[in-house]
């Protein structure tokens, strides 16, 4: 189609005609504006679309394009266009700003509050970060494990070797090579979650009385990990959008203060930042040149709702500085416990302690989740999944505009499935904890993910068990309590 002339003889000139992609492109952009495709939904695919519209595939390709330039839409590998997420009007959570001193752990009584009641299904479940048996949907895994256990039942009815099945590590080096870490299977242990993983670290690399630092807010599971250790902790000052701040990062490192560093690469619980590439590599290089070994969470790397995974500390690293832990707990199995960590030079005395600790982590669940690993299952999983989670934190995100009081700020995580609150100072979410619980909703109040109790005006929600009417409710309830609380 060509564009129409302009009329001679001096008259106005006429309206040029429009290609027929461009109307094409025009009609969706309507059924987006009007809510009809909302954001996060996915669009008719482009062959439903130009028969619809009785146009060509390359019409509607052109089309397509055309969205994808304007923001409208967008494109996701292997799964097709989907409208493109209005990031929410809310603004972000203010810079952390603890005092760097290191501190003995406090642990709140409100944090065994929260996993008591977290797994009550009375309650509106937006506290721990569990995800939900609907949303994991194992039941292939879980064939595996009755097939494994009904073929290979009495083999493997023993303790596994030290460092773990090497089935299970071949799989994990595997995967690791998607992201630029060549790892061998024996550079592997196999552990009972990513918890054991990083308590096994922490022992290779600290005594008690020895400082750590960590960021602020941190996971509330970690704080009890170095409370148990006796050991003390730096909190660092950490954005919500990039993470720990280097500049204090920089003075606690050059003034001596700690032993070793806990940090998230990507999508850290609870605040959900991805530390970009440039800082990370600044960590690691200070970390070298102050001797001071990373330990890295990298629990939630595989929930990401871009195109490619975050690149992990470990896969930088060119000094031999970092102990990595993972998990499959968050994307898979958490009722499996099987987490792996990677301790490079610390290999020895991690496997002591873990002798020491656990013994070995059963083998019938480390043959069933190789197998499933090696069949690509795994992948069409985690696809799944990370649309489940990018859905529901973008229906979270809506609700909490509308809901709660103003002043409300609340972070944008590129992955993980957990949202962070930051509320008008007035709000004591340590009163507000006990007043949902009455009404049936449980979230967890912010001083759980501080070692000296700070963030009181914060809380985390959980989005595991994805999205639905109670949900809704739920956030509903929660944002008018608040809003009464500061009124």
């Amino acid at each position: 189609m060509t564009l129409e002339t302009h009329s001679a003889g001096g008259a106005d000139p006429q309206p040029a005609t429009r290609f027929r992609y461009e109307e094409l492109a025009d009609f969706i952009a309507g059924l987006v504006e009007s809510g009809t495709l909302p954001a996060g939904s996915r669009a008719p695919s482009l062959r439903e679309i130009s028969a619809q519209h009785r146009t060509s595939l390359s019409t509607a390709v052109q089309a397509y394009r055309l969205l994808e330039d304007r923001g409208v839409l967008e494109v996701r590998p292997q799964s097709g266009y989907y409208v493109a997420r209005i990031p929410p009007a809310l603004p972000l959570p203010a810079p952390t700003r603890p005092p760097l001193r290191p501190t003995k752990v406090a642990v709140s009584n409100l944090m065994l509050q929260l996993l008591e009641n977290a797994s009550n299904e009375a309650y509106v479940p937006l506290g721990c970060a569990i995800p939900s048996a609907r949303i994991l949907a194992s039941s292939k895994l879980d064939r595996i494990l009755a097939r494994t256990a009904r073929v290979k039942g009495a083999q493997l009815n023993t303790y596994s070797p030290p460092r773990g099945e090497l089935s299970l590590r071949m799989e994990i080096a595997r995967r690791a090579m998607r992201f630029g870490q060549a790892l061998s299977p024996d550079a592997i242990a196999i552990t009972c979650g990513c918890t054991e993983a990083l308590a096994l670290a922490l022992d290779a690399v600290t005594e008690p009385g020895d400082a750590v630092a960590i960021e602020s807010p941190t996971y509330f599971g970690l704080l009890q990990v170095l409370r148990m250790r006796g050991l003390r902790v730096v909190e660092l000052p950490t954005d919500a959008g990039t993470g720990v701040v280097i500049d204090s990062l920089r003075d606690v490192l050059a003034a001596g203060q700690v032993r070793a560093c806990v940090l998230a690469s990507s999508f850290q619980n609870p605040l959900g930042f991805t530390m970009p590439i440039e800082n990370r590599r600044e960590v690691l290089r200070l970390l070298a040149k102050h001797r001071v070994p990373l330990i890295e969470d990298d629990v939630y790397g595989d929930i990401h709702f871009g195109e490619e995974r975050p690149i992990p500390f470990s896969a930088l690293d060119r000094h031999d500085n970092t102990i990595y832990c993972g998990s499959f707990s968050k994307t898979l199995a958490p009722g499996y416990r099987i987490g792996w960590i990677v301790p490079g030079r610390h290999m020895a005395r991690v496997l002591e302690s873990k002798f020491a600790s656990t013994l070995a982590t059963p083998v019938l669940t480390q043959a069933a989740l190789a197998d499933f690993l090696s069949n690509g299952d795994y992948d069409r999983h985690l696809r799944r999944l990370q649309r489940e989670f990018a859905d529901t934190l973008e229906h979270m995100s809506r609700v909490i505009e509308q809901a709660f009081p103003p002043g409300t700020r609340i972070t944008r995580p590129a992955g993980n499935f957990v949202l962070w609150l930051e509320l008008p100072k007035a709000l004591d979410t340590r009163a507000l904890f006990a007043q949902a619980l009455k009404k049936g909703v449980c979230f967890a109040p912010g001083v759980v993910f501080s070692a000296s109790g700070r963030y009181a005006h914060c809380m985390r929600l959980s989005g595991g068990y994805g999205w639905d009417a109670r949900i809704e409710k739920g956030l509903r309830t929660l944002g008018a309590l608040a809003a009464k609380a500061v009124s």
